[in-house]
């Protein structure tokens, strides 16, 4: 089985060892996803909402580069440091996830390499035969 390999350009991927993404077959899971910007720095500082948007966005772009499309997209699983401000991360999920409905989870975690991330995002998809 051959394996596609995805980077987003993130800073921490070669010293790491992590691809943002990885494609099997018809599986690809997107890893761990921080709100960076180009530049590798964190976006949107102190916004929950927007950090959210920009962890879904560079997944998209993940999946996409690996040949699926956002509604090959099975599983969410958003992580936040202060599970109180769900509903900031959710208005984000809604809007780019809506209509496609994935099985999603929320949970908190201690922390993340970076204390000003607040949030990260990953994702599992199955490409559609149909």
């Amino acid at each position: 089985m051959t394996y596609q390999r995805i980077s987003s350009g993130s800073p921490f991927e070669a010293s790491i060892g992590f691809s943002r993404a990885v494609r099997s077959g018809s599986w690809i899971a997107v890893s761990g996803t921080a709100p960076l910007d180009g530049d590798g720095k964190t976006a949107c500082v102190g916004d929950v909402y927007a950090r959210t948007l920009c962890c879904l966005q560079i997944m998209v772009r993940a999946i996409e580069q690996a040949g699926g499309s956002i509604g090959d997209v099975i599983r969410t699983r958003i992580m936040l440091t202060d599970i109180r401000r769900w509903q900031e991360a959710a208005r984000a999920h809604g809007e780019v996830f809506g209509e496609i409905r994935p099985a999603t989870t929320f949970v908190q975690v201690a922390g993340f390499i970076d204390p000003e991330w607040l949030v990260e995002t990953e994702a599992d998809c199955v490409l559609r035969t149909d």
